[in-house]
Order: C-alpha cells, then structure tokens, then sequence
C-alpha cells in the first residue's frame, strides 16, 4: 500500500525540487530525468528530499545504503496506523496534528556497524534531535532488541529492515534474476546486506525473542525484500500462537516492492486496512477482518432512530456488558464473554435459579468518559471490545458498520456481528 497521508503519492516533480536545491540541479539531465544508476545522483535525491519536505541536514555515506525516503515514509505511516488504529481509546482514527518525525516519541537506533553508528550520530547532532533520538551501539552477539542497553522497560513498536540476503552469491543471482537492472544504484555494504540465513534468519531470530518480551513492545514489526518471505514468517507467528498480526505491501510509483510483518502480543486490534495489506497473500495467513458491515435497506419513518433503539433495547438486558454512544450514531462497548447467544442466557438463567429479572443484578454499567474504575477494570478483562458505527444513506437505508477493536477470539466477534445483525433487522422487521 502506498499511505493516503504520504506526500510522494504522486511522482516527484524533479524540475520543481531542482528549483529548490542546487545540488540536486546539478544531478538533473536537461530532460528533467535523474540518472538512477548513478549512486551519487541518488544519494542527492534522498538529501534533497529529506531537507525540503523534513528539514534535516543529512550527509550519506558513499559506501552504506540510500534507502528512498517515499518507501520509508510508508512504513513510518503504516506504524502510525497500527499504533492509532489499535489504541485503547477506540476512536480509530489518525491525529493530523501529530508530526511524522518519529511518532512524537523518542527513538533509540540500534546498530552493530561502526560506520553507520558514526554517521547516525553526526546526523542526529547536526540536526539537534539528541532529546529525540538515541543511537545505542550494540555487539553481533547481542539480542535483536537489546533492552539492557536501551534502559528502558517498554517500547511502542520496533521497526527493522534486515539484510535480504544470506550470501554474496544470492545477492548477485537475486540481480541477474531481474528482467531489467536495478531501478536505482546499490551502494550498501555487506553487513547492511548479507547475513546468515537471509532475511527469513534474522526476523526468526526477533519472533524468537518476542516470545520472551511479549507486552514490553506493542508492536513487532519488519520490513521484507520478498513476498516469499512474508508467508514464511507469518506461519511462524502462527506457529508459536500469535493471534495479533498485521502485513502490508509498500508500492511506490514504479519503483522496487518491498513488504511488511507487524505482530503483537497484545488484544488490541488494528483495523484492517492496515492489518490486511498484501491481497495477494494466502487467506489463511491473513489476520481476520476486524470489521464487518451490513445494510439495513427495509425503509420505515425513522430508520436510524429505530436501529438505536434496537441496539440500547437489547444491549441493556446484557450482564457482563458495557456499552456508551461517543456520538449521536457511534457507540463504543465491551463485554467480559458471550453473554449474548441463547446458550449464555440459558446457563445464566440456571445460575439464577430460572429467576430472569437477576440478570439486571449483574449487569455492568459504563461511564461516558470511560474514566471509572469499573470501565478501567471492564476494559482489561473484556474478552471483546466493539464499536458500531451507523449512517444514514442517500437512498433511506442505514449502513452499519461493527470494528472489532479488542479481543483474541474470532468466533467471539462473529456471534457478536451476528446477534447485532439479527437484533436490528428483526426489530424493524416486526
């Protein structure tokens, strides 16, 4: 995917960037074309780049990797869309005041690579980011993701690009193997681009140790040069029981594909446009959809009003079960288990004695600002959290939309989506 938010989402006007940065003029053919075989010809595009659309001061070595600023925004944007979109607030939705630049957060780098570490640091000096971004040192021996020398608890996210290939030979086959040479130069070094094992190896090696870490990251995630690899990994996520997981397709202009696998141990979800990325990845390794919508097309007075009375008509008969309108036509609900379908009535009922009206007894209330301690504890021990969204149509008809926002269990969501749908249409139906 190509992010909506990325500002390269049309190709880039050499001729206008060239007004704004002599060096990259010096680089522009007199058709207004940039040579991409040329390693300094590129090296000044992503300098350029990155001074006019970011305000960083970047010198790149001659001799390390120039990776394209529009495929690394990409990536930036799709971790932003996975923190937003699988946060505990349930809004879903992307803070447009928020800057790119490192999430607002602050970055800690790690590297193996002597050469890298030092050019890191004079960017991150030249550009006074020291409260921002932190560039650790780190050993081949060393864990992936060394939090002894990070010195902190927790991370929001990590985010990698391995080396691709697991010898010279394959990066050299891999070369030979394209129909036409390489879109842009290759100027990195061996340890940027080789490792034992490839790409597959090294990712192992971060789900191996995401076992351990678990919750200290929210989200797991990294970059791939091949789609072979995406299944790969992905079945070892499904291997060691991760229910959580995200991919994604970075596509930029005609230039070089490249993929993405995110994971987390945590029961907060994504929405799909960022959890279901690459079509054309097998269904049975694609995250369940954490959506699901239907029409309700039958046309008395006052439909909408009518399908929130049904939705508040039912949900309030439910234990175990908290549920508040954030809108006029949004609600945002969790619950502790199926307490809907007619086997949970049924058990409940026995519980009581056959007595119905208890079921009132044990229901859970919901404050609006979700501020209480009773929502705080309904919240973590929610084995699904919801939010339906309903609109009216043009023709008369509401679209009514349920985000799966929280929970591990699919079948649970399902019979969810299921008892809505039947509540609403048989209501109104009546």
């Amino acid at each position: 995917m190509a992010s909506s938010r990325n500002i390269y989402k049309r190709e880039i006007d050499f001729r206008a960037l060239a007004l704004e940065s002599p060096e990259f003029a010096k680089r522009l053919k007199t058709n207004d074309q940039l040579d991409f075989t040329d390693p300094e010809s590129v090296r000044q595009l992503t300098k350029s780049l990155l001074a006019r659309d970011f305000e960083l001061a970047v010198d790149l070595p001659d001799d390390r990797l120039c990776p394209p600023v529009p495929n690394r925004l990409n990536y930036i944007l799709w971790l932003q869309d996975l923190l937003d979109t699988s946060s505990r607030t349930g809004d879903d939705q992307y803070d447009p005041n928020r800057q790119v630049l490192g999430l607002d957060m602050v970055l800690l780098q790690s590297d193996i690579d002597d050469r890298n570490i030092s050019s890191s640091r004079q960017t991150v000096s030249k550009n006074k980011l020291e409260n921002r971004v932190k560039i650790i040192e780190t050993k081949p021996d060393d864990p992936l993701i060394p939090f002894e020398k990070l010195n902190v608890d927790r991370l929001d996210f990590v985010m990698c690009n391995p080396p691709f290939y697991e010898s010279e030979e394959e990066l050299t086959s891999s070369a030979a193997a394209k129909s036409r040479p390489p879109f842009t130069a290759c100027t990195g070094s061996a340890v940027e681009m080789i490792t034992p094992g490839g790409e597959v190896a090294f990712v192992s090696a971060i789900v191996m140790q995401s076992v351990d870490l678990k919750t200290r990251v929210l989200w797991f995630t990294s970059m791939l040069g091949k789609l072979s690899s995406v299944s790969v990994i992905v079945q070892k996520l499904l291997d060691i029981g991760i229910k959580n997981w995200a991919v994604t397709e970075f596509v930029q202009g005609k230039g070089t594909r490249r993929w993405a696998v995110g994971w987390s141990f945590s029961d907060w979800r994504p929405r799909s446009d960022a959890s279901r990325g690459i079509t054309t990845l097998s269904k049975n390794l694609l995250p369940f959809p954490s959506h699901y919508s239907f029409d309700v097309s039958i046309k008395p007075n006052d439909l909408l009003k009518q399908a929130i009375a049904n939705i508040n008509t039912d949900f309030s008969s439910l234990r175990h079960f908290c549920y508040s309108w954030i809108s006029k036509q949004s609600c945002i609900g969790y619950a502790k288990e199926d307490v809907w379908s007619r086997k949970a009535r049924r058990k409940f009922a026995r519980e009581q004695g056959g007595k119905e009206q208890g079921q009132q007894s044990d229901k859970m209330q919901c404050s609006n600002d979700g501020k209480s301690k009773q929502m705080e504890e309904m919240i973590e021990n929610a084995a699904l959290g919801f939010r339906i969204d309903l609109s009216l149509q043009a023709d008369g008809s509401v679209h009514v939309v349920i985000r799966w926002l929280k929970g591990l269990d699919q079948v649970l969501f399902e019979s969810f989506c299921g008892m809505v749908k039947r509540k609403i249409m048989e209501e109104i139906r009546a």
